[in-house]
């Protein structure tokens, strides 16, 4: 199961974050902090599945963002790391090549991409069209 999604800019700050699983908001903070500090340690040739604190990080880098998921220890650590692949090809899909700004800026459609892929922490829709089709919608009805 999914417990979390992090997207992290290189200096460690949270661009977005989204639990599965309820996380008091004081230990969030705290939480992110030593995700981000775990996987910003590791070196470019180490695997990206870490073992952390209770459940398995897998994190993937993209130019100046890390999207880090954290995951319980029965989940399987390779199609995690192909859905963060799915996931940055959506937003490349919608926003034509994402950046950071598109993610500060557009955090609901943000919200809106990763609804319509993991629902409850499991994973539930990996086509790039049917992901994208609310979010086409709202702009429709927005232009007309």
């Amino acid at each position: 199961m999914i417990k979390f999604v992090l997207m992290v800019n290189q200096q460690g700050q949270t661009r977005l974050s989204r639990y599965y699983e309820s996380v008091e908001l004081s230990r969030r903070a705290a939480l992110e902090a030593d995700a981000v500090r775990c996987c910003l340690s590791r070196k470019k040739d180490q695997c990206s599945f870490v073992e952390f604190k209770d459940f398995k990080l897998v994190y993937r880098q993209y130019a100046a963002l890390i999207i880090v998921v954290g995951v319980s220890d029965g989940e399987n650590e390779l199609s995690i790391y192909e859905l963060i692949h799915n996931f940055v090809e959506v937003l490349d899909k919608h926003f034509s090549r994402v950046s950071e700004l598109d993610i500060m800026f557009n955090l609901d459609s943000i919200h809106i991409i990763l609804d319509e892929m993991i629902q409850n922490g499991h994973i539930v829709e990996t086509n790039k069209n049917r992901i994208l089709a609310p979010l086409t919608a709202i702009n429709k009805m927005a232009e007309g």
